[in-house]
């Protein structure tokens, strides 16, 4: 009566259920998410370059690359984002260049680089939406760089 489970059914159903969560979360929480996604497939590359899987790390690398090229880096408002934004861009860019890199030269520690540059900036995304005002968040920033 009931066929049996079809992984291709299963990855359909998970599919249609993460682009349905998507039109319903805010930007913020979908740049989280690509941070998330980001460190986690560089998580998964190291995992799988330490077990000697191959194509498990040029698989996760790649996955990485594209959340970076295609997530973080295309999201980027390069008119009106300012400095912030050239910065990010050109954090962005180097990641993708390093981790190609990795890839090629089975280098882990070229990912560890990769992973530490981008923790913080996963980490400031996340610390900001839970700041009490935008506004402020921006006063307190220009007062501490106005110090340094």
């Amino acid at each position: 009566m009931f066929a049996t489970h079809s992984p291709r059914a299963a990855s359909a159903y998970q599919r249609i259920n993460v682009e349905t969560s998507m039109h319903t979360m805010d930007q913020h929480q979908l740049v989280a998410l690509l941070y998330q996604g980001a460190l986690g497939a560089i998580a998964s590359a190291r995992g799988a370059m330490a077990r000697g899987d191959v194509l498990g790390k040029c698989s996760a690398i790649s996955k990485a690359i594209r959340i970076i090229e295609e997530g973080l880096n295309t999201g980027l408002d390069r008119v009106d984002g300012g400095e912030l934004a050239q910065n990010l861009g050109a954090l962005y860019d180097y990641c993708v260049l390093r981790l190609t890199l990795a890839n090629v030269r089975n280098d882990d520690a070229i990912m560890q680089e990769v992973q530490r540059l981008i923790e913080p900036v996963a980490q400031a995304w996340m610390d900001m939406k839970g700041a009490a005002a935008p506004a402020e968040a921006v006063d307190s920033t220009r007062s501490v760089l106005q110090e340094a």
